[in-house]
């Protein structure tokens, strides 16, 4: 083997792998981690979404359960290499893109986290934009004059308070979010619970919330919303898909990370959904429409009191999911990229990236939320959950080199530190996800983004991979280091 040389662009603290005694995460820990992860209004807005989008209750909480059991399957997949080598997901990546390639599923998953960020705090920043109409007198009168890139001046200074109120618990470091998450974190599932009370009461009972009918009258129209709603189900756990590993590095054993995230990410999300779905339902019986955004119907009550309360409510536990959910994984990644990168300008870096993609856009209503932002986005993550698989648990078969793992001439070091091979097959995954967007006929790929990506990064990355290995066994010329089976 080549002499191999430190780089101090691979290794930081954040990188290194946990030292076998902070393996201390059990069953329990990540039941938890899931339980919090997923009470937010983010998973409300996204089952009430398919009550807006036409389906009935049941319709909508069929595909909550099958997108949840499918996305579960790569997230264990990707947990089994965080437990087994106690790495992050940054550095797990290099085994497959390169010491240096893994730059990119870093960037791309970054860029979602902070999307995630922008749409909480554009979440959060609606919520204290209702609080000020109930408590400062006259904002709603001049609070609406103007609007720019669709908000107006009471929208931008509500989104900007908000948004600093983010940036200032994260500049306190990740002890404060800790002790932030401990007591915020349940609210939500508290407003939650209160709002499915209310609606029952409100709906006179839970036969008119469940007998109500969707207006998805035939299996067509049914199969035509179902399928891209499923996806975006898968979606919105894909970014936990790739950087689980951040998580499982802590477990105390393959069998504590397994079951608690089986126990916790379906039974989790499947529950909370259901009050998303079962409140937005009561929403047509007592309204006459379904109103799929908790702050507007909210809003709804005429008791200032309540509002309040409910809005307040909103904008901590909204923050608190946001800074705990939405940081953590995307200072990991500006570490793979920069890695004297601290926490808080990670952060920073994060929620400016936030506000440039102008997330109350994302929000305006569910077909944008769940078909485009979900959409478009599954398109990219799902070729490198592929691609990762592939390389762990088919290509390697599970062994890796850690050592060479922060070094410039090793295993992973491939050409200049970047897998060529994975670079195609990412390409062809991203294009045969999205190419629907750009080609009517073929858009039933783009409704299928996040399986049609992954297939093709997967099928493509092994047939390139074992063809160069079998062009390496044969030319003496070419280093086989490059492209070395982890140890094998």
């Amino acid at each position: 083997m080549a002499a191999m040389e430190n780089d101090s662009r691979l290794m930081n603290p954040d990188l290194l792998p946990v030292p076998a005694e902070k393996q201390t995460w059990n069953m329990y820990n990540y039941a938890a981690l899931w339980i919090g992860m997923s009470h937010n209004v983010a998973t409300y807005l996204l089952a009430a979404g398919f009550i807006a989008l036409g389906m009935t209750w049941w319709e909508a909480i069929l595909t909550i359960v099958l997108g949840n059991l499918i996305v579960l399957i790569p997230i264990l997949l990707n947990s089994n290499p965080g437990t087994k080598y106690r790495i992050p997901f940054p550095v797990l990546a290099r085994a497959s893109f390169g010491v240096y390639g893994a730059t990119i599923p870093s960037i791309l998953r970054g860029l979602v986290a902070a999307g995630w960020f922008g749409i909480n705090a554009a979440i959060g920043g609606s919520a204290v934009n209702s609080l000020f109409g109930l408590i400062i007198p006259g904002w709603n009168h001049w609070a609406q004059h103007g609007t720019f890139v669709g908000l107006t001046l009471g929208g931008w200074i509500a989104f900007l308070l908000f948004w600093f109120l983010n940036v200032w618990v994260i500049y306190h470091g990740m002890d404060a979010v800790r002790r932030f998450e401990n007591w915020a974190g349940p609210l939500v599932l508290i407003l939650g619970l209160v709002l499915l009370f209310w609606a029952h009461h409100a709906a006179h009972g839970w036969g008119p919330m469940i007998n109500q009918k969707g207006s998805l009258h035939t299996f067509s129209q049914f199969f035509v919303v179902f399928i891209p709603s499923l996806t975006g189900v898968i979606a919105f756990w894909s970014t936990l898909s790739l950087n689980i590993p951040d998580f499982t590095r802590f477990s105390r054993s393959q069998k504590d990370q397994l079951w608690g995230q089986t126990l916790g990410l379906p039974t989790t999300m499947t529950l909370f959904s259901l009050i998303g779905i079962l409140v937005t339902s009561a929403s047509i019986v007592i309204y006459g429409k379904a109103i799929w955004d908790p702050v507007s119907l909210i809003m709804m009550f005429k008791n200032p009191l309540t509002e309040v309360i409910g809005l307040g409510a909103v904008i901590i536990a909204t923050l608190s999911v946001n800074v705990a959910a939405n940081i953590v994984a995307p200072a990991y990644d500006l570490s793979q990229i920069f890695p004297r990168m601290t926490f808080e300008r990670g952060g920073l870096i994060t929620a400016i990236i936030g506000i440039l993609m102008f997330p109350w856009l994302l929000l305006s209503n569910p077909h944008i939320y769940i078909f485009s932002w979900l959409g478009i986005y599954s398109g990219f993550l799902g070729p490198i959950a592929a691609i990762l698989i592939a390389d762990y648990w088919v290509y390697r078969k599970k062994i890796l080199n850690v050592a060479d793992l922060y070094h410039t001439r090793g295993d992973y070091t491939y050409r200049g530190g970047y897998n060529l091979n994975d670079m195609i097959a990412l390409a062809a995954g991203i294009l045969i996800a999205l190419i629907g967007l750009a080609v009517p006929a073929l858009k039933w790929l783009f409704s299928y983004a996040w399986f049609s990506g992954f297939a093709a990064s997967f099928i493509v990355y092994l047939i390139l991979m074992n063809r160069s290995q079998a062009s390496l066994a044969t030319t003496e010329t070419t280093p086989v280091i490059a492209l070395d089976r982890g140890g094998q």
